[in-house]
């Protein structure tokens, strides 16, 4: 088989060539398509047979970008969606019912938590903690009703991890799926599927979209876990086997939900994929540098980040990871106001929200994207006034360590 970045650009044989002889895939931004006859237009809308006829549903430039990302990750099947967000709700929605629980880490994304907890627990999910770190927890957590285990990748901000492979034999030994949001290594850095990952989640918006320029989200079947055993999809497991899941998105969650990817979007989305490789590289050595530098900087009280040796998590990101770490860290200053205050000196970082836009960018997370939680709910989740989060893009990286020295200075 090619390697990443080959596959990415070109596919695997046989090609598919365009009509006209494009290089590229054409976006086809039309809500609706025409088929040949009545009859197939009743297969279509069946499920009998395989034709795109509304957008919403299926769309032949989204197609090509699902079919790109499963050859990449080797999985069984790929659903893109309008957000990394549509993304976590479709596969809730799809594996869970009122009266049952997931189980997941205290150790979220503000906006994954508040989905959890606030709009799907009125609805009646019941969400229960336990240790990522300890997969052994688990076990005294995970009962008849349990629909999944969730859990990031590296959470953020908190920046652990967890070691999936070994979460991925306690649940199975529970028959419970393991659904990891993937985004901030994605599959150049991570294989979910190796690890025993049944459904990987991804933000494309984020190293996926090729610097930002697009929102989309992936829910991505590894085809690991047998869907016979799971009592959400049991009953299409019998019809469609070991597709159940990918068929009850297409079906019933995706179809009535919405939450489509634009075509455009997902024809920006395919051209990231071919620098994923490349940016990913750069992403990853411009962290270590710059978390190694604020190591030794002393204003910094406390740097986050799995590559440098004093992490506490070094050792099983260095396992899963190899030599690349993602390219998301966090530190700690003495107060807010000293937050603020370097945020507002840099001359070349953004203050923005986002991960990897080939650009930097800066974010207090306690007064953004954890702000609708009181301190001591930060505090549970580990994220304090003090705390800084940097997604590094990849730009020289001399400049970014440059603008974080003059604004250290400033202190």
């Amino acid at each position: 088989m090619r390697g990443f970045a080959s596959r990415a650009i070109h596919g695997q044989p046989p090609f598919k060539r365009d009509v006209h002889g494009a290089l590229r895939f054409p976006v086809y931004d039309s809500a609706a398509f025409e088929v040949g006859s009545s009859r197939e237009l009743e297969l279509a809308f069946t499920g009998r047979k395989p034709s795109h006829s509304y957008t919403r549903i299926t769309n032949p430039t989204v197609e090509e970008f699902e079919q790109k990302v499963r050859l990449l990750t080797g999985s069984f099947a790929v659903v893109a969606v309008a957000s990394g967000m549509a993304a976590i709700t479709e596969t809730v929605l799809a594996l869970c019912e009122s009266g049952s629980n997931i189980v997941t880490s205290p150790y979220l994304f503000g906006n994954t938590t508040s989905l959890f907890e606030s709009t799907l627990k009125r609805w009646g999910l019941e969400v229960r903690k336990a240790s990522m770190a300890d997969p052994s927890s688990l076990e005294g957590v995970i009962d008849d009703k349990t629909r999944m285990v969730f859990l990031e990748i590296i959470s953020n901000p908190q920046m652990e991890v967890a070691d999936i492979s070994e979460i991925c034999r306690v649940a199975k030994q529970k028959n419970v799926p393991v659904v990891l949001d993937g985004t901030l290594s994605t599959p150049y850095i991570f294989r979910s599927k190796e690890a025993g990952v049944a459904v990987e989640i991804i933000s494309s918006t984020k190293y996926m979209s090729g610097g930002a320029t697009s929102t989309g989200g992936l829910i991505i079947d590894n085809g690991t876990f047998n869907w016979k055993q799971h009592p959400a999809v049991a009953d299409d497991a019998l019809k469609v086997g070991p597709a159940a899941f990918a068929t009850r998105l297409r079906r019933e969650i995706h179809r009535n939900l919405g939450s489509c990817l634009a075509p455009h979007n997902a024809w920006l989305q395919s051209l990231g994929l071919e620098t994923l490789a490349l940016r990913m590289e750069k992403s990853c050595t411009n962290a270590l540098e710059v978390a190694t530098f604020l190591e030794s900087s002393l204003q910094i009280l406390h740097v986050n980040y799995s590559g440098l040796t004093s992490s506490p998590f070094h050792a099983t990101a260095l396992a899963q990871f190899g030599k690349r770490f993602g390219g998301l860290l966090t530190f700690e200053l003495s107060s807010k106001e000293e937050c603020f205050n370097l945020m507002d000196s840099l001359k070349m970082i953004k203050r923005a929200t986002n991960l990897n836009d080939n650009k930097t960018l800066i974010l207090h997370p306690a007064s953004t994207i954890f702000c609708d939680y009181n301190a001591k709910e930060r505090e549970e989740m580990l994220v304090n006034d003090r705390m800084i989060r940097l997604s590094v893009g990849i730009e020289d990286v001399q400049d970014i360590i440059d603008d974080l020295k003059q604004g250290l200075e400033k202190l």
